[in-house]
């Protein structure tokens, strides 16, 4: 056994971040509002035997309603909204629980094969109380037509994909301003959400 240094025993602990109000909600984070479909995005997050995880941080990450990242490194053509940076975070609370508001995301090509498009989705990154801890999976939405033609989606067993899709969920949305989607994750377990292998 090795003596624990300053850097295990003092960090990180996610429980203490300090947050803004704008974290959560993408729309807010900048001078003017984003071009595309407000949504809220909510769910619960549990472990193998149904309970909820609380304190578990979130992160998303995703393209514009254009199917753009606001990152240097994507170069598709479509247009740059100056008010969606596409990020954002939260920490569950006492009942396992999450919400993001946002806009819906577009598809974007991204040449692996021929005509290859992107199903829409929301990349989410969970952290128990270390880094080494951090799991990483897509969200996508119900009905898409470009599911049989993502090779991400095909590589995960087809009795698993459920879990990797949204359901629309009434009790979240809010008349005359979002449309709501619920994303339950699991952990691990049978019954685990499919995870990005590292």
């Amino acid at each position: 056994m090795l003596p624990q240094s300053l850097t295990e025993t003092t960090g990180p602990l996610f429980g203490n971040l300090k947050f803004s109000e704008t974290d959560a909600d993408l729309t807010r984070q900048c001078a003017g509002a984003p071009q595309g479909e407000r949504i809220i995005i909510a769910g619960q997050v549990r472990d193998d035997l149904g309970k909820p995880i609380r304190n578990q941080l979130v992160e998303v990450w995703q393209a514009n309603a254009a199917g753009r990242y606001h990152h240097v490194v994507d170069q598709h053509e479509a247009p740059l909204d100056p008010n969606f940076l596409g990020g954002g975070r939260c920490l569950t609370d006492d009942e396992g629980n999450y919400r993001f508001v946002t806009i819906r995301p577009g598809e974007y090509p991204w040449g692996n094969h021929p005509n290859a498009w992107r199903p829409a989705h929301v990349h989410f990154s969970l952290f128990g109380t270390q880094f080494t801890s951090r799991l990483v999976t897509q969200m996508y939405f119900p009905g898409d037509p470009l599911f049989e033609y993502d090779p991400i989606m095909q590589s995960v067993p087809e009795r698993a994909r459920p879990a990797l899709v949204s359901r629309f969920d009434m009790s979240l949305t809010e008349s005359d301003w979002a449309l709501g989607y619920r994303f339950d994750i699991v952990l691990d377990g049978p019954a685990a959400t499919p995870m990005e292998a590292k």
